[in-house]
């Protein structure tokens, strides 16, 4: 039953109504009520009386007011923006000024650098001739060799002609190389984005045959496939804890899984802090075993390769790999491992990676973008119409089988993750990819790990193009599959939107570092082969930790003692550790010197564009310039540590 009206509040709502309204149309009123003006357009009353009352047309005085507003409210952007300008440029001093800046001087320049400054160079005295030329009025009439009589007027038409005839047909061909390969990865991209939007469409996801369910305790181990759990990790002092925990809480038969901490540390002092936790999680009754290499050749896959030569992996029919700062859930094994069942040519079961600090700064939010288009369309859409992609080095289970017949882990790469997914395909075998499965992990949040990490990801893929080109022609994979595997990014991240813009700027800023390493792996210049374990923070590392617990308590996995060794000993040490790492460390600016130089060649290039008679390319080079410019200054993500 609906309530009475409320004839009261009706009879104040019309009196205030009529109140306003009167305000606003007597022009006899002193100050007109801010709260009710409004600029109407007289089109919407052609059909009104022509002889309305003048007194509801607006008065000189009413229009002053309006203006005033609307100038207000510029004047307030513009002081914004000269603001936030202000605090950048502040902020580009502070970093340059600092005591604790610094550069790569310690490192001799590379011959990209070098190249970069001497171009610098050239662009700048370029820039002071096309100064002269447009005071002197040269770019609306330029001289010609026959017509000029002074010298500054017949070197300027040298120029032109040379600039015309020698230089722009090369830039011209290399710039419709470029337009041809945009299209081309367009296309590709397209397709990857409709083969994705299938895929939500007709809700095609892989379906294990079996489950692995209910009480662990109390089922039947024998029904369990054995499982090798491995967590290579090189001076991870930030996150070995919370890795070996996330991978020791696992709920799966105790006597079916062995953990294997593969340590590569040099750093004494991290060594005894991960044995003391192994120690710790062996008193739990869980079966887990530290492996320090005396000889550390080979970096990671050197370390997977020691590790699998050990006599008792035999044993074990599945190896799980997760890096050190991962951290799966308790029923990750309960996910991939079933479908394995019945699926005997399955080599590998990928999980998506998920990100604690996708929105810690700017740099976390683009990576974010690329990495989830790389997983959420890529990898899902190639697992399911050709059964490859690439495997991502980490959160996924292997066939141990598999890895052994299409030859194991070889040292010859930096990806040696990418490697043994290749070789493991063209000997048959098929991937699958679980995009509903996810994996916690990090991001890098310095630019200075960023970088490395990009350097190291696209000079391995060239080295493995180079070794693996022929062994692709010469094997019986269809002539499809070969050009898929030799030769539109926010749609999976619309959270991501607001800063599409940034992401295109900065990865045409990482365009440099991309090419630079992808030219030092195909060519073996350089670091190409040099392995630099991505810098990682810890964070959350108390909050998972404590989830970890949480979630024993509930599943009952090790029993009350194990609750208490971990609430007490482990968030203590843990907290110690923390404390410690933030007492003991300091945050460093570092400034760039490739992107600086290429960021004074950009920001020349638009001063020249805008002298120009066409200055098209005024705005792009200008925004690039100055994206550059902020990458140089390391003002981009997280200082480094």
């Amino acid at each position: 039953m609906s309530p009475p009206p409320n004839y009261e509040f009706q009879e104040w709502w019309n009196k205030e109504r009529e109140k306003h309204h009167s305000a606003f149309l007597d022009v006899k009123h002193d100050k007109p009520s801010w709260s009710t003006v409004e600029i109407q357009s007289p089109v919407g009353h052609l059909s009104d009386d022509l002889t309305v009352d003048k007194s509801r047309h607006r008065n000189a005085r009413q229009l002053s007011h309006i203006l005033l507003l609307k100038l207000q409210q510029a004047f307030n952007s513009l002081s914004w923006l000269a603001s936030s300008s202000f605090s950048l440029v502040l902020a580009a001093n502070r970093r340059i000024s600092s005591p604790d800046s610094r550069t790569h001087r310690d490192k001799p320049p590379t011959r990209l650098y070098r190249l970069i400054k001497a171009f610098l160079v050239l662009v700048l005295l370029l820039l002071l001739f096309e100064l002269v030329a447009y005071f002197k009025g040269w770019h609306f009439s330029p001289p010609t060799l026959s017509s000029s009589a002074e010298f500054l007027g017949i070197l300027y038409a040298n120029w032109l002609y040379v600039r015309a005839n020698y230089l722009a047909p090369p830039l011209q061909a290399m710039a419709d190389v470029c337009t041809v390969l945009f299209l081309i990865q367009s296309v590709d991209r397209v397709v990857l984005v409709l083969g994705c939007f299938w895929i939500k469409f007709r809700k095609v996801k892989p379906v294990a045959r079996v489950a692995f369910g209910g009480d662990v305790e109390n089922a039947d181990p024998e029904e369990y496939p054995m499982v090798l759990l491995q967590i290579p990790m090189c001076n991870e002092r930030e996150v070995y804890q919370q890795s070996i925990a996330a991978v020791c809480v696992q709920d799966w038969p105790k006597e079916r899984m062995l953990v294997q901490v593969l340590d590569d540390s040099d750093d004494t002092e991290v060594q005894l802090l991960i044995k003391a936790e192994v120690q710790k999680w062996q008193q739990k009754g869980v079966h887990i075993l530290y492996r320090h290499r005396l000889i550390r050749t080979g970096y990671k896959a050197g370390n997977l390769k020691s590790a699998m030569s050990c006599d008792y992996v035999k044993e074990y029919e599945f190896v799980a790999i997760f890096d050190a700062d991962f951290q799966p859930g308790p029923d990750f094994l309960k996910k991939t491992i079933p479908h394995f069942k019945g699926n005997d040519d399955l080599a590998l079961v990928q999980a998506r990676w998920s990100f604690v600090n996708k929105d810690e700064n700017l740099l976390t939010r683009l990576q974010n973008i690329n990495l989830a288009f790389h997983f959420e369309v890529e990898q899902q859409v190639n697992g399911t119409f050709i059964n490859f992609f690439g495997f991502n080095g980490t959160a996924g289970v292997w066939r141990i089988k598999a890895l052994e017949e299409c030859g194991g882990w070889l040292e010859r790469t930096t990806v040696e993750d990418m490697d043994v997914a290749v070789r493991a395909h063209l000997e048959g075998w098929k991937f699958i990819f679980l995009n509903d499965v996810k994996c916690l992990c990090e991001l890098p949040e310095s630019y200075e790990a960023y970088k490395k990490q990009q350097h190291r990801w696209h000079s391995g893929p060239m080295q493995l193009f180079r070794l693996c080109f022929f062994d692709i022609l010469r094997s019986k994979v269809s002539i499809s599959k070969k050009g898929l595997m030799s030769i539109l990014n926010i749609l999976p991240s619309p959270g991501s939107f607001p800063f599409i813009v940034p992401y295109l700027l900065f990865e045409n800023t990482m365009s440099v570092t991309k090419f630079n390493a992808m030219v030092s792996g195909l060519f073996k210049f350089g670091s190409s082969y040099e392995w630099i374990v991505t810098k990682k923070l810890g964070r959350s590392s108390e909050s998972d930790l404590a989830s970890i617990v949480e979630s024993e308590n509930e599943n009952q996995v090790l029993g009350g003692a194990l609750l208490r060794a971990n609430s007490e000993s482990g968030l203590e040490d843990l907290t110690k550790l923390e404390l410690t790492n933030r007492n003991g460390k300091k945050r460093i600016n570092r400034l760039y010197r490739k992107e600086l130089g290429l960021a004074f060649i950009l920001l020349t290039a638009s001063a020249r564009s805008l002298l120009s008679e066409q200055g098209i390319h005024f705005y792009f080079l200008l925004f690039q310039g100055v994206t550059f410019l902020v990458v140089g200054l390391d003002l981009i993500g997280e200082q480094v540590s």
